[in-house]
């Protein structure tokens, strides 16, 4: 049945007109009802095309068949250049396979590009942090012209939270190193003759770096993913967005009590870690080497000076603070799902402990150097 778009007999077919998105649909209804392209021995022309898109260009191709479309300037080469490329390059597309397969690496290449990727995650991540130092740093120098601003009560709760209720842990697990040091050093102390000097190992590695480092190592695992917590559900539960659509700093609010919490607290826990660590060296001393309490007090004031334990108090403050800040950062990069709050508090828990043994590596180097 001859149409708008098909003329002819079932022997011969030509198409015609504008076979264009315009037409798409009378097209379509016009090639159901004519049942073209059924019979193998069809011959279809289309000289009398007018006007070809992509469109109509799919139709012709479903019609005359991928193969046959290929080949269309050998048997319709009455048919312009452009719209016969159009025919050409359709067909093309439309015999290309959906599913591209993907490249395949070898194990080399992908192991280098695993490392690649975490590289350049680690130097985000570190940019970020520093980027958030200084934003705490500013806020920080901001606030102590203004004691007006000061948030005394979340600052002291934050105290009792990190510093108060974490004193039994620290001064429990210092003094059982602190009895293991003890053992160990009086074990290899003993085949030189030199029990004795059991009480200068215990001093000198509490005092220096173990009464502090366990310390920041205890918070950082304990304060630093409370605090990633505690921000992280704020977020999600959209409480800073709150806070900012009243006029409130979150940097404010949520994290300088929580720093100048830690600055407080973890100095004071250090020093406990120091007088627990030595309480269990002293414990092993009079128990098992027969060195009685007078003699390692003795020993303790007369070979150790107090630089030792500046040198490791010293180092409390800034390990404060990068736990601190650390907690804080992954809380506000929390991205809103209880998965996302667990992942963050994670990585604050990890980064925090890599990077108190970072720093305080750095700063056994600088004080070897400078012979303190």
């Amino acid at each position: 049945m001859p149409s708008e778009w098909i003329a002819g007999d079932d022997q011969a077919r030509a198409l015609q007109g504008e076979w264009t998105l315009a037409n798409y649909r009378s097209i379509k209804s016009a090639i159901a009802r004519s049942e073209i392209g059924k019979k193998s021995q069809e011959h279809i022309s289309l000289k009398a095309i007018t006007r070809l898109d992509t469109a109509g260009a799919t139709l012709v191709v479903e019609l005359i068949g991928i193969e046959k479309s290929r080949t269309v300037a050998q048997w319709a080469d009455e048919l312009p250049k452009e719209q016969q490329a159009l025919l050409i390059r359709i067909a093309e597309a439309m015999d290309a396979p959906l599913d591209v397969e993907p490249p395949s690496y070898s194990r080399i290449s992908q192991a280098l590009a695993s490392v690649g990727q975490h590289m350049v995650a680690l130097w985000s991540q570190q940019r970020q942090l520093l980027a958030f130092i200084g934003l705490v740093v500013a806020t920080l120098c901001h606030l102590l012209l203004r004691p007006r601003r000061w948030r005394l009560t979340a600052t002291v709760a934050h105290i009792q939270q990190s510093g108060l209720n974490a004193v039994p842990i620290v001064a429990l697990l210092t003094f059982m190193v602190g009895a293991v040091v003890a053992f160990l050093g009086a074990t290899v102390l003993a085949d030189f003759g030199a029990t004795v000097y059991t009480i200068d190992l215990v001093a000198f590695s509490f005092l220096r770096e173990f009464g502090v480092l366990l310390a920041a190592i205890l918070l950082a695992g304990r304060t630093a993913s409370a605090f990633t917590a505690q921000i992280g559900a704020m977020k999600s539960n959209e409480e800073i967005d709150a806070l900012q659509a009243q006029g409130l700093a979150p940097i404010e609010l949520l994290v300088i009590p929580r720093v100048m919490a830690m600055l407080i607290s973890l100095p004071i826990l250090a020093f406990v870690g120091m007088l627990s660590g030595l309480a269990g060296g002293a414990m092993v001393a009079t128990l098992s080497l027969d060195i009685s309490l007078t003699q390692f007090m003795s020993t303790l004031q007369k070979d150790v000076s107090v630089v030792h334990f500046l040198v490791g108090l010293s180092k409390a403050p800034i390990f404060a603070f990068v736990i601190a800040v650390i907690g804080c950062l992954e809380g506000f990069k929390v991205s809103g799902s209880a998965q996302s709050v667990g992942a963050h508090t994670t990585s604050s828990v990890v980064q925090s402990i890599f990077m108190v043994i970072l720093i305080d590596a750095l700063a056994a180097l600088f004080f070897m150097e400078m012979g303190w």
